[in-house]
């Protein structure tokens, strides 16, 4: 698709909603779709067009920022309805987001990634060889979302400082503008290692960020989006997004015995409905094993 300045074409869009005598608060929602999108964009240094990937990228930083699903669903209504306009105008040949379906409301209760699927992520980010500098780097990345219980706006903000592969430690800077430590197990410590000593060879090697991209570049957002949904791809993973690891990573450490404080903490949540939220759709499961566990029918 052409790259539009899409920023000059939104007064003129929202000329037209007023034309149609939609409500003011009508005119505000889709308009703050559309501007956050921009935003977006021009944060994660990535072309504001207005295709499929970007935009699924956009709403799944939305989502990953906390909102409710019901909020990223009215963003994305915003810039689908601004994107058939741009087609309806001859601004654009066609509407690239015509059929994209809207998040679901249930996202409330997000379903964890299987073990199997777990297993199969962490192989399709297998190096193809000394050089492969995105398979070593995104081995790092997926073992270490789907240990740590973070946010994916977290792991980009990582530095090289703050991070300790041989004590399996490292802090993020999570929502509140507060740092956390975060530990991690011996696997994950070896991907990470084997990453910084590929790191090395990189043009940003001296820079803080721990995460680089593959082409001489920072790692943004996006591009965080696009090397998981790829690897996502690779392994067979449908509807796959960042943020689906860490609710992983909260419902394997529930699962394997861990608390629930110890979990707040290392999530960085200081409401138990968050944890409910994170954890609700295997409750029934662990209820379950606890209960073979007590074994509580034997009466000998």
């Amino acid at each position: 698709m052409t790259e539009l300045d899409l920023s000059a074409l939104l007064e003129s869009w929202r000329l037209h909603l007023r034309a149609e005598r939609k409500s003011a608060e009508t005119i505000k929602n889709y308009t703050t779709g559309v501007t956050q999108f921009l935003a977006y964009c021009q944060r994660e240094d990535v072309p504001a067009v207005l295709d499929r990937p970007t935009v699924n990228a956009f709403v799944a930083s939305v989502l990953d920022g906390g909102a409710e699903a019901a909020t990223a669903r009215a963003r994305q209504l915003g810039v689908r309805r601004f994107s058939a306009w741009l087609a309806e105008e001859g601004e654009v040949p066609r509407d690239e987001l015509l059929g994209l379906k809207p998040p679901k409301l249930d996202e409330k209760i997000t379903e964890r990634l299987s073990d199997a699927q777990c297993l199969a992520l962490i192989k399709a980010c297998k190096p193809l060889g000394k050089e492969d500098f995105r398979g070593y780097r995104d081995e790092a990345l997926v073992r270490f979302m789907l240990e740590c219980v973070v946010r994916a706006g977290e792991v980009i903000s990582m530095e090289t400082g703050t991070t300790n592969a041989t004590a399996g430690v490292t802090r993020v800077f999570g929502k509140g503008r507060k740092w956390r430590e975060v530990s991690f197990g011996p696997q994950t410590a070896r991907a990470l290692d084997r990453y910084l000593r590929m790191r090395k060879t990189h043009r940003l090697a001296d820079t803080p960020a721990l995460w680089l991209g593959d082409r001489g570049k920072g790692l943004g957002y996006y591009g965080l989006y696009s090397a998981l949904d790829y690897r996502a791809q690779l392994a067979g993973i449908e509807n796959f997004h960042p943020h689906l690891t860490r609710h992983t990573a909260a419902q394997r450490w529930l699962a394997a015995g861990g608390s629930e404080g110890g979990l707040m903490a290392v999530a960085g949540w200081t409401r138990r409905d968050m944890l409910d939220r994170y954890t609700k759709a295997t409750a029934s499961e662990r209820a379950a094993a606890e209960a073979r566990s007590l074994n509580l029918g034997d009466f000998s």
